[in-house]
């Protein structure tokens, strides 16, 4: 049988791998709290985007995690999810959980660069679909949807500074559509910045915060939604900076 100091120290480690890999905090404070039902401790969590509290209405004390949130993983959620609903439907007991809780934060959980890039190209190309683009800029957009990716990739392995991976890859963009234009080998620079800037948006930030408004869960989702919106600014001051620089370019 778990001591509570277990339970309670088990249950706060998967609320933050949880919300560290793009959980919602409804999600979050649930898992936890089911987690200590099924160890037979009722326990209550408490999750914002930079802390997770949780402690047991028989200990006077509260388990503190600091929260780092960073790129999400939803495979992990997904994994937490069905080991968390395993363990509440009796099917595996607490040694097994903490052992695959444990498996799974050690976990690398990522793709191969090519199929990033490949998924970035693919990501760009969708929105096309819905104007009247031509052949050709449905095809730069491939390109240069990928081209944005791999620079804000790049600039996020050099530096720590928030959004400047946004702005770069968002003048990237920018810069090669309205140069494609300039030189005659695309129609449109508006649709193929609109769709390869797809791979750079926070659509994941945007759909939490809003799921977390609506669940009255105000603090976490005004948090996510004004990220969301900074990250959106550097993204839109990057195409800005890059199309009035090849227009400069251009007059010369």
């Amino acid at each position: 049988m778990p001591s509570e100091e277990e339970v309670i120290e088990l249950s706060g480690r998967v609320a933050k791998i949880l919300l560290e890999n793009g959980a919602e905090t409804s999600r979050v404070e649930g898992t936890a709290e089911y987690i200590g039902q099924a160890a037979g401790l009722q326990l209550s969590c408490h999750a914002t985007m930079t802390a997770v509290f949780v402690d047991a209405q028989t200990e006077a004390h509260t388990h503190l995690i600091k929260v780092r949130t960073g790129d999400f993983n939803l495979q992990k959620v997904d994994e937490i999810n069905s080991v968390s609903r395993a363990f509440v439907g009796g099917e595996i007991d607490f040694d097994q959980l903490q052992q695959r809780i444990e498996a799974i934060d050690r976990k690398v959980i990522d793709f191969t660069w090519p199929q990033k890039i490949f998924g970035a190209g693919l990501v760009s190309v969708a929105p096309m679909l819905l104007f009247k683009a031509t052949c050709a800029d449905l095809a730069w957009a491939f390109f240069v949807g990928i081209a944005g990716y791999l620079a804000s990739q790049w600039v996020g392995r050099q530096t720590t500074t928030p959004y400047i991976t946004s702005a770069v890859g968002g003048f990237t963009i920018a810069l090669l559509a309205a140069a494609l234009v300039q030189w005659g080998w695309a129609t449109s620079s508006d649709n193929i910045i609109i769709s390869a800037l797809m791979p750079l948006v926070p659509g994941v930030a945007l759909t939490n915060s809003l799921r977390e408004l609506i669940g009255k869960h105000t603090i976490s989702g005004m948090v996510r939604a004004v990220d969301a919106v900074l990250v959106a600014g550097a993204i839109g001051g990057g195409v800005v900076l890059g199309a009035v620089l090849v227009r400069i370019l251009a007059g010369v």
